[in-house]
């Protein structure tokens, strides 16, 4: 399996690749320094392979690189950070009412 994860800066979202055709994204929008993940999907026929973790990994690696804060809006960008703790500061929890 050839893996493979851009910015699609012009769609405000990561993509991941397998083998050249896109099987998920995770959609983000920046606001003051932070960057928003909302919403994470992998194709149903794609799942339990990693490829969320692989994505997300991706997303937050690069948000630390350009020294921004994240808001996990997404349950499954919280659950990862919660999972990998090396992730926790760069955290802002988005306000749950």
């Amino acid at each position: 399996m050839d893996i493979e994860v851009t910015d699609n800066a012009a769609a405000s979202r990561y993509e991941i690749s397998v083998d050249g055709a896109l099987v998920g994204f995770a959609d983000y929008r920046m606001s003051d320094g932070r960057v928003v993940f909302p919403h994470t999907v992998i194709t149903p026929s794609m799942r339990e392979r990693g490829l969320a973790a692989i994505l997300v990994r991706h997303a937050l690696d690069a948000a630390r690189e350009a020294g921004r804060v994240v808001v996990p809006a997404c349950w499954y960008v919280e659950q990862f950070v919660d999972e990998h703790p090396e992730y926790e500061d760069l955290l802002e929890r988005a306000d749950t009412g």
